[in-house]
């Protein structure tokens, strides 16, 4: 399994504009080889004394942090599936995204300890 993260930063008012940004980019990564996805709202997220979500993605007043991840069955599957999802035609309908991408934190990561009840 190889999980692929991230948080960005959105603006409150776009919060159903992103989700159905989400909702129409799940069945492209599907297709091309991711097992999950789960994309969280802010609910309870504080200010840190030395760090936090909001300082991470430079969060400014009125936006909301948007915490997510995509399962893949392996880092291989997620680094061949990057580019054919950017040439997937689907990707051109988007137009312009709900959020500031270059704000985004993102990274890929092997599990090192997973528990299901």
């Amino acid at each position: 399994m190889y999980v692929q993260g991230f948080i960005v930063p959105v603006a409150a008012g776009n919060k159903d504009a992103y989700a159905a940004t989400a909702e129409r980019f799940w069945p492209i990564a599907r297709d091309h080889g991711a097992l999950s996805h789960v994309e969280c709202w802010e609910e309870d997220v504080r200010d840190g004394e030395v760090t936090d979500f909001r300082r991470a993605v430079d969060a400014r007043e009125g936006e909301r942090i948007v915490f997510a991840w995509m399962i893949w069955p392996d880092k291989a599957t997620a680094d061949a599936a990057h580019e054919k999802v950017m040439a997937d035609p689907r990707m051109a309908e988007f137009g312009d995204m709900p959020f500031d991408g270059a704000r985004m934190v993102h990274g890929g990561f092997t599990p090192l300890v997973e528990r299901h009840a």
